[in-house]
């Protein structure tokens, strides 16, 4: 596999985003392939706190999503991830543990009290 970089979201990146959740997440049996409107959903109310990609030959190839989470004890700072997403063929790759380590290395660098994710265990 060729180098990867990883690198904040831009406008014009916003179409592939929206395709690498779908590519990803098109056989996932715990999926109701919704991702990308969950993306589109965060980004619209400026709730998107990280949102990284991964590029390959100007490619978008990886995604991962990070916004701000409540909790009914009223803790702050904590954030929660997803969703991530790679396209198929570069699965198990190392692209995802790389976008979600950025992210994580992101929100320690601003302080964030923690990070929750929900999803298959696998």
């Amino acid at each position: 596999m060729s180098k990867f970089i990883i690198r904040l979201e831009q406008p014009e990146d916003f179409v592939a985003i929206t395709r690498v959740n779908e590519l990803a997440f098109k056989s996932v049996p715990h999926s109701e392939q919704t991702e990308h409107f969950i993306v589109l959903a965060l980004r619209n109310a400026g709730a998107l706190s990280v949102s990284l990609v991964a590029e390959r030959s100007n490619q978008v190839v990886g995604h991962v999503a990070f916004s701000p989470v409540q909790f009914s004890d009223g803790s702050i700072g904590w954030y929660g991830l997803g969703p991530v997403a790679v396209i198929p063929e570069l699965q198990h790759q190392g692209i995802g543990k790389a976008l979600i380590n950025s992210g994580l290395a992101s929100l320690r660098s601003v302080g964030a009290s923690g990070c929750v994710v929900l999803g298959d265990p696998n």
